[in-house]
């Protein structure tokens, strides 16, 4: 995970976090275990969707999936789990606040 922050320019001090799930406790507990034949028909076992979560002092207040009918691993549009969205959602629900 340090080496694809790093790749992606996340500093080590950076409020956002990026957490490993090699044996998918988290992805089952959080639901986000995708179910769909297809990824499973090619080998992609245990895949989670493509998820974000906004969690504030342990409560998750934001949570957007990118996943269809056509589309269920949402990897052609995964346009709600993308940071722009994700800061549209969180400034809804602190009011239209910019501050996070």
């Amino acid at each position: 995970m340090k080496a694809w922050a790093e790749d992606q320019g996340v500093a080590e001090d950076s409020m956002i976090k990026l957490m490993g799930d090699p044996f998918g406790e988290v992805t089952k507990k959080l639901e986000m275990e995708m179910t769909h034949s297809g990824p499973k028909s090619v080998g992609l076992k245990n895949r989670c969707k493509r998820f974000a979560l906004y969690i504030v002092d342990g409560v998750v207040k934001v949570v957007r999936v990118a996943e269809a009918e056509d589309d269920p691993a949402g990897d052609d549009r995964p346009d709600v789990t993308l940071a722009e969205a994700m800061l549209d959602a969180i400034k809804l629900l602190n009011g239209g606040n910019d501050e996070l």
